[in-house]
């Protein structure tokens, strides 16, 4: 994906849960990422990405701060680095919240290099 485009949203169940079974996860301190990537004929699709955060975290304003979070690291780390072509979703953790924000796009660096390798 190039640098300039956005990448696509997940918003339906179904396709988190599709992730879920069938992707790859990396666990880092500030978050979880799940990933799929797309081969073959479907290399041309576009990168989409999903976000969540369980309630476990906090009430929804916590939850909306933390998700916004998440969004910006990813808008940075795709604009510098770029994306691969797949489906990914950043699930937020209870550290995501006060984590450093420099370790937060570290983190997930590391998670989308993880979730990447074939």
């Amino acid at each position: 994906m190039s640098s300039d485009q956005q990448p696509g949203r997940l918003k339906k169940r179904s396709q988190f849960l599709h992730l879920s079974r069938r992707g790859r996860k990396a666990a880092l301190p500030g978050m979880v990422v799940q990933g799929l990537l797309h081969e073959g004929a479907e290399a041309e699709k576009q990168t989409r990405v999903g976000f969540t955060v369980t309630k476990k975290v906090g009430n929804a304003v916590v939850r909306n701060r933390t998700r916004r979070r998440l969004r910006e690291a990813l808008r940075l780390v795709a604009r510098d680095e770029g994306l691969p072509s797949g489906d990914f979703v950043l699930i937020g953790r209870e550290g995501t919240r006060g984590r450093d924000f420099s370790a937060l796009k570290n983190d997930l660096r590391q998670a989308m290099i993880k979730v990447s390798k074939r």
